[in-house]
């Protein structure tokens, strides 16, 4: 294959690239090693910045986050829920850090508008009768699947490629320049080369590995972040401490649910990352001051993300350094087409993806202009079941009969959503798999956490001749144990009682756990 860019890494910032490109006219194709949004890009809290939770800290990032906000509430507003946002202190947290905080918002430009904290709870009742300082900014919640999804429609229907499950091995480097990538596909083990002019490594937390094989050395510090799911939604608006950064800052609403975070803690490899007990027990200890409900509040899983922070940290702490990207041209260190993209938050892809896509297009002597600030991205019918709470809402009209089969009671999930689903997949080059179908719908995130629905889509799967053999059998492992990592950290009350029930279903009466002779690991 040839190709005149190659993307690394399928977060939202790769499709971004892939749809920024494809605009320009330009030749490209992405490489993901597992799935798209499998990296942080999936592992965040859905949280659209205002800015103002780096007014402080980090102004220069405050800015980011306000101009990149206005730009996706314009041409992405299907994947944005207008929440608003509050920022809170309570008794006991840094009057003079509050006091401080709307001449810091508005020397940013960053709207704050000051509230009586009895208003404040009039607007949330979950805060804390010890609220002492209040303010609304304009934060809002956006659903990262559909965003990365829909930037990758637009990309593949504009004759971008997109190869997933597949692993870059290596570069074939002449000179100053990758000729090609060395590629192999994780299910087949099919190895491929793809000549490409510009190399682009997009690869999150990975991108430190990637630029390795190309013998680059990238400053890079991980710093994992855990959050929490609750059963309910407990708040309309995004909910920020208004304290310096530490654990258990925020609470955003995502559809029916809210999503509480986040955490800090340094990584020295991205062997496993998951959330531990200690992190969700010291997050509930700290959130409980800002809202107490959460001390009574069920919980359906605990996830966890690594942020690829530009540098290297100090014994300070990772939370002091930027959340700003950076663009590496690695020319300085001899290879004049490899460029590197990392750091950054949801909020700014955009502006990542542009000026990646601008250098880039330097090197090809390609003059077009980026058009993805103005250009509005396209909502993609297949791509709408990842919102949370939809419900029949978003069936097709034709789905609307008495008889149309329900695969996920938890998010009201129809056998024609899957079927959808399935045909997207296809048109991406990937199989159908529980995995992919949960990554592309609300599959396995209610309450049950897949376990009566992992068992209902894999049997329609095989009906439909879309699985074969044991397929299935080890997708739903997989799919459990995915579903297990989250709920392991919050085995207490209904979720301990609800795992018990799952493991019963799946271990005692399927014997899903001796399978393992029969369902060899994929490689």
């Amino acid at each position: 294959m040839e190709t005149q860019v190659l993307i690394i890494g399928g977060g939202v910032t790769g499709v971004g690239l892939a749809r920024d490109l494809s605009l320009r006219g330009v030749d490209c194709t992405l490489v993901e090693r597992r799935d798209i949004n499998a990296g942080a890009s999936g592992a965040n809290h859905g949280l659209l910045h205002s800015g103002a939770r780096y007014v402080t800290r980090d102004p220069a990032a405050a800015v980011e986050c306000r101009d990149e906000g206005r730009i996706l509430r314009r041409i992405a507003p299907h994947c944005i829920e207008e929440t608003g946002g509050l920022f809170v202190a309570v008794a006991g947290d840094d009057e003079r850090y509050a006091a401080d905080f709307p001449g810091a918002c508005r020397r940013a430009g960053i709207p704050c508008r000051a509230l009586d904290p009895t208003e404040a709870r009039a607007l949330e009742p979950v805060l804390s009768e010890k609220l002492i300082a209040a303010y609304a900014v304009e934060d809002a919640a956006i659903d990262p699947f559909r965003l990365a999804l829909d930037n990758l429609s637009e990309a593949t229907a504009r004759g971008g490629r997109v190869l997933l499950s597949t692993r870059v091995e290596g570069f074939d480097i002449e000179g100053k320049r990758v000729r090609a990538v060395r590629l192999r596909d994780a299910a087949t083990g099919e190895r491929r080369r793809i000549a490409a002019e510009v190399v682009i490594n997009a690869a999150g937390a990975w991108a430190k590995e990637i630029a390795a094989l190309a013998g680059l050395p990238l400053a890079m510090t991980w710093s994992k972040g855990s959050l929490l799911i609750t059963d309910r939604r407990l708040a309309g608006r995004v909910i920020n401490r208004l304290r310096p950064a530490s654990d258990a800052d925020i609470l955003v609403p995502g559809g029916t649910v809210s999503i509480l975070g986040t955490s800090s803690e340094r990584l020295d490899s991205l062997a496993e990352i998951v959330p531990t007990v200690a992190e969700i027990d010291r997050i509930l200890e700290a959130a409980r001051d800002m809202v107490p409900a959460l001390e009574r509040t069920r919980f359906i899983r605990a996830y966890a993300g690594v942020r690829p922070l530009v540098g290297r940290a100090g014994e300070t702490g990772d939370r002091l350094l930027s959340r700003g990207f950076a663009l590496i041209d690695h020319a300085e260190e001899g290879l004049d087409n490899f460029l590197t993209i990392t750091g950054g938050k949801l909020t700014t892809y955009r502006r990542m993806a542009e000026k990646a896509a601008d250098l880039a297009c330097r090197k090809l002597g390609v003059r077009a202009a980026c058009r993805t600030a103005e250009l509005p991205l396209a909502p993609r019918p297949a791509n709408r079941w990842t919102e949370a709470g939809a419900g029949p809402r978003s069936w097709p009209e034709a789905s609307r009969a008495p008889q149309e089969l329900l695969l996920c009671e938890c998010e009201m999930i129809p056998a024609s959503a899957v079927v959808e689903v399935c045909e997207a997949l296809r048109l991406q080059g990937a199989r159908p798999s529980l995995y992919g179908i949960g990554r592309r719908s609300r599959v396995g995130k209610g309450t049950c956490q897949g376990a009566f629905c992992g068992v209902r889509v894999n049997a329609h799967l095989y009906d439909r001749q879309l699985l074969s053999g044991r397929e299935g059998i080890r997708d739903l492992r997989d799919f459990l144990e995915a579903r297990w990592r989250g709920m392991r950290p919050i085995l207490w009350g209904t979720a301990l009682a609800q795992e018990e029930l799952q493991e019963a279903l799946h271990c005692g009466l399927f014997g899903l756990d001796r399978e393992e002779a029969s369902c060899p690991p994929r490689p």
